[in-house]
């Protein structure tokens, strides 16, 4: 895989002292020169853990402010997105969403489907701005892939991406839910290689965006991912860099 510019679709900045400069750092080691930063540690790793296997949620607004300051003075290369809490009104992301470049939603978090009127009204305002939408599904009703291309059918101007390769570590199904829905693009975190792959083939390279869930995950263990795969660097080109750069409405650099 030949060297190319890598902008890291997903990660999270952490709830702690210096977590902007590590993120820095991280990107620099790893030679990525950008990333979408969405707010971390909205709720504990036991808790979240525990949610997904027995569902349950919370109510806890994401430190979106954090995020903000940490992206201002970045010269872009830190790009924020609003992490939504559906229990609030969406005038509360309607009000800020001139600050941010895109919208996250996780029913793994706060418990609400993605086809529940509280979600809907967050993806209209991110129609209003333009803004693309993260969600990440569940095997929980209202929250699945499925779930995710309804909603998508009933925004086409809106741009969804379907994080963490879907559901678990070989979801082949979410790309057949999906191959048929244009605005759908699949962000490759957490999933095995073989998912990576198939995406490619069956979605082809121009719906596909890297991404780590750093800290999480460490953005060198993605990477690896695709060195393995020995994708032609068009291919990697737009994975890594082209695709993200159109969901953010920004002409290639």
């Amino acid at each position: 895989m030949a060297a190319q510019p890598v902008l890291d679709f997903h990660v999270r900045l952490a709830p702690r002292t210096g977590a902007g400069e590590r993120l820095l750092s991280t990107l620099d080691e790893c030679g990525l020169e950008r990333a979408v930063v969405c707010a971390g540690g909205t709720i504990d790793l036991d808790r979240l853990s525990r949610q997904l296997i027995e569902g349950g949620h919370v109510e806890t607004d994401a430190d979106n402010d954090a995020v903000l300051e940490t992206c201002e003075g970045t010269d872009g290369r830190l790009v924020p997105f609003f992490f939504a809490n559906p229990h609030r009104s969406p005038d509360a992301y309607r009000a800020r969403a001139a600050e941010f470049r895109g919208l996250e939603v996780s029913p793994a978090v706060h418990g609400v489907g993605l086809t529940d009127p509280r979600v809907v009204a967050l993806v209209g305002v991110a129609a209003e701005f333009g803004h693309p939408v993260y969600v990440v599904c569940l095997t929980r009703r209202g929250a699945g892939v499925a779930d995710l291309v309804d909603l998508a059918r009933r925004f086409p101007q809106v741009s969804f991406v379907l994080g963490h390769s879907g559901i678990g570590n070989i979801d082949f199904y979410a790309l057949t839910l999906i191959r048929d829905e244009p605005n759908i693009l699949l962000e490759t975190s957490g999933g095995y290689t073989c998912v990576a792959e198939a995406a490619l083939s069956r979605l082809g390279a121009g719906r596909v965006v890297f991404g780590s869930e750093y800290p999480l995950q460490h953005p060198a263990v993605e990477l690896a991912k695709f060195q393995a795969l020995r994708i032609p660097p068009e291919q990697w080109r737009q994975i890594a860099w082209d695709n993200a750069h159109r969901l953010l409405g920004e002409e290639k650099p």
